[in-house]
């Protein structure tokens, strides 16, 4: 709002008038209803206990992930430790039964044979218990690259691409390879 120039009021006269037209300074200090000053600070606290909380929980999650990775560690630690616990358990009856057939002397031939026999079914029942599988092709199955290593081609009756002979089974634990099965492949009649 401009004011007009008025030759009857003195410059002091007319600046004072143009400062009592100017709006009041806003004072940040209001009555006590509702504050600016009052409002922030309050908000301030707000956001300064949200703060606090979110670091306190981000804390929280940060220990509880150290806390399950160590025990996913200990975890491997011991599965690698005693994995083979069962496996072993397997087999000592074998090894006892062993020790047993070496331990008698003038033995025939047809108890040594036997001895033998029952230390093999041992030793199959602990492969069995322990998910670990024979690999042995006959002539005739078709080759697999996956469980059968082979060592050689020949020429035979079987057809081509097929296993000719088994030279020595492989085995496999929980559907792994442990050792391919060696094989000669059929190279078909030539």
């Amino acid at each position: 709002m401009t004011q007009e120039f008025d030759p009857k009021k003195t410059p002091a006269q007319q600046a004072e008038n143009e400062e009592s037209n100017l709006p009041e300074p806003a004072d940040t200090e209001q009555d006590e209803l509702g504050t600016p000053a009052d409002d922030l600070e309050a908000k301030y606290t707000e956001l300064e206990a949200k703060v606090s909380q979110y670091h306190d929980q981000l804390l929280r999650a940060h220990a509880e992930m150290e806390n399950v990775r160590r025990r996913a560690q200990d975890d491997v630690s011991k599965a690698r430790k005693f994995g083979t616990e069962s496996f072993a358990e397997s087999l000592v009856p074998v090894k006892d039964s062993l020790e047993a057939a070496l331990a008698l002397e003038n033995q025939s031939f047809e108890t040594l044979r036997e001895g033998l026999e029952t230390t093999l079914r041992q030793l199959t029942v602990a492969f069995d218990r322990n998910n670990l599988k024979e690999v042995a092709p006959a002539a005739g199955d078709k080759f697999d690259p996956h469980v059968h290593q082979a060592i050689s081609t020949i020429p035979s009756e079987a057809p081509a691409g097929t296993v000719a002979t088994t030279l020595q089974k492989g085995y496999t634990i929980a559907d792994r390879v442990l050792r391919p099965a060696l094989v000669t492949v059929s190279a078909g009649q030539g």
